[in-house]
């Protein structure tokens, strides 16, 4: 098994095993969505379906990246693809580098699109990747192996900087993604990987080309503390220091979800942290397009199709009986509800200078 598979291998287990998520929540609590006593609204008349880069899903719910390159990723990806297509919901994979540097592993990618045929899938790739040249015959690898209708590109620095022998080139990101933007057809999703996206980068990473964003705010699995296990295993001090002392680094999802919305009228996804229905409606009503969860999915797709399909269609339910309980026939209506933000949230975007108090009463 080479390097590149241990490190995935380890980081399936780590994240399955051992506490992993920032000790600091992702800020939905601070949102406050505002109840219609009188609805005005047939629950089976509602409509949860969204159009996402030219597919349509059910309802605004990706399976945020997860894994790939491994024999066990491609057991979970042929689960995790299987119930996407099934219930037409969205799903992206794991990092693809090493598909492009040990082709053998590609089939623990495309087993995804060979199992979702129609539905919306993402490609993945790093910010490291292009810093050390990846160019745009290796990117449209990426995207022909599972026909992807998006390729994220992840933004993990806090992650390389914990790593061991972590990439930590992150100069000229945004003149290479400029340049693969121009030579690339699909659309190119910047994503974090667990610290959110700011203003001032939503307005850069625009202005470079991308066409959405997936923010993976603070809140959720800290991939700071998944690399700190790892370290403290194979006993590297200096990186299991880094990683205790950067595993709460970030914007929590709620604060970055605002920031981005305000620099950008690109497609969203709100990630980082997702736990319910709620969650979703809450980010929805927030400005964010459509709504990504990866550890709970993760979890119950080891268990297999059945628990995680039954995962899923709690957290619709949950999703759409929000959206009667708000008096909203569908996901526009959703987006135009208003909302009141409270506690350390409001605190942070205020000192930001942002105008939450338009938020309580849009739709008006």
């Amino acid at each position: 098994m080479t390097h590149i598979e241990t490190r995935k291998q380890r980081h399936i287990r780590v994240s399955l095993k051992e506490k992993v998520e920032a000790n600091i929540t992702n800020g939905f609590e601070d949102i406050n969505l505002i109840h219609r006593a009188i609805p005005e609204v047939d629950f089976s008349e509602i409509d949860t379906s969204i159009i996402l880069y030219g597919k349509k899903l059910s309802v605004p719910l990706i399976i945020s990246a997860i894994t790939g390159g491994t024999e066990e990723a491609k057991k979970i990806n042929q689960t995790l693809a299987t119930v996407a297509e099934k219930m037409r919901i969205g799903m992206s994979v794991g990092s693809q580098r090493i598909a492009l540097q040990q082709p053998e592993t590609i089939d623990s990618f495309s087993v995804v699109r060979d199992n979702a045929p129609n539905t919306f899938i993402m490609g993945n790739i790093g910010c490291p990747q292009l810093s050390l040249g990846l160019d745009k015959n290796q990117a449209q690898k990426c995207i022909d192996m599972i026909q992807a209708d998006a390729l994220a590109i992840h933004m993990n620095a806090t992650q390389e900087a914990v790593q061991i022998k972590g990439e930590k080139n992150y100069k000229n990101i945004l003149t290479k993604l400029k340049e693969l933007n121009n030579e690339v057809y699909t659309p190119i999703v910047m994503k974090e990987t667990g610290c959110g996206i700011s203003y001032e980068d939503a307005l850069k990473l625009e202005k470079a080309g991308a066409s959405g964003f997936e923010i993976s705010g603070l809140g959720g699995t800290s991939w700071a503390a998944v690399e700190y296990y790892i370290a403290k295993e194979v006993e590297d001090p200096l990186q299991e220091h880094l990683g205790k002392s950067l595993w709460d680094w970030g914007i929590p999802t709620a604060a970055s979800l605002i920031e981005v919305r305000e620099a950008s009228k690109l497609p969203i996804i709100s990630s980082g942290g997702l736990r319910s229905g709620a969650d979703m409606a809450k980010s929805i009503v927030m400005g964010a397009n459509a709504a990504g969860i990866a550890r709970p999915f993760l979890e119950k797709a080891i268990e297999g199709e059945k628990a995680l399909e039954e995962h899923i269609t709690k957290i619709i339910t949950e999703f759409k009986s929000i959206m009667f309980l708000l008096g909203t026939r569908n996901i526009q209506e959703l987006t135009n509800t208003p909302f009141v933000i409270t506690g350390w949230t409001s605190e942070w975007l205020r000192q930001r200078g942002f105008n939450i108090q338009k938020n309580a009463v849009k739709g008006r």
